[in-house]
């Protein structure tokens, strides 16, 4: 994917938790949005299976296609990026790269690596990590505000509390789109 053309507002993030509702929800979510597909909890050969197989419905819909993984194998896979921790992307293709990040540290980390997008965390709390403090609204528009690159929330995210945070580029888990 260019890096000129805008990003999608909404990313749909896979998970063991989703995987029953993601073929649902790239079908019915807003044409054009994305997929962030980890799946680390299958054996490789069946990961790549069910990203075939995700990534195929996607596409119909118009939607983005990002791995967790190296660029390299994003590029081998088909994908159009990356996704994963500022050390993992650093080197390789050309691809979109979007990285996680938790605190500034991290953001500037994520720049270093020439990031295209930072997916910040937990914007809210989260069932994947309960009891862990989330950064609340004021404390992420102040830390996404120190990013040079576009900034996405996750954790906790749906439609109601992309709207108490307001902030339009969002992703999912637990929240999924439709």
């Amino acid at each position: 994917m260019p890096r000129c053309q805008p990003l999608p507002n909404i990313w749909i993030v896979s998970d063991c938790r989703n995987d029953a509702r993601l073929d649902a929800a790239l079908a019915r979510g807003p044409r054009g949005s994305a997929l962030v597909f980890r799946h680390y909890h299958l054996a490789d050969d069946v990961r790549m299976a069910r990203f075939r197989q995700l990534a195929r419905l996607a596409r119909a819909r118009g939607h983005i296609v990002v791995l967790a993984g190296s660029p390299r194998e994003a590029r081998r896979r088909g994908a159009a990026g990356a996704y994963g921790a500022a050390s993992r992307l650093s080197p390789g293709p050309a691809l979109l790269r979007l990285v996680t990040a938790h605190d500034l540290r991290e953001i500037g980390l994520a720049q270093r690596a020439r990031a295209d997008a930072i997916l910040l965390s937990p914007a809210f709390p989260t069932r994947s990590h309960p009891g862990q403090p989330a950064l609340g609204p004021v404390r992420f528009r102040l830390l996404a505000a120190r990013s040079r690159v576009p900034v996405i929330a996750l954790g906790g995210m749906n439609r109601r509390t992309a709207a108490r945070l307001r902030w339009q580029a969002w992703a999912a888990i637990d929240g999924l789109p439709g």
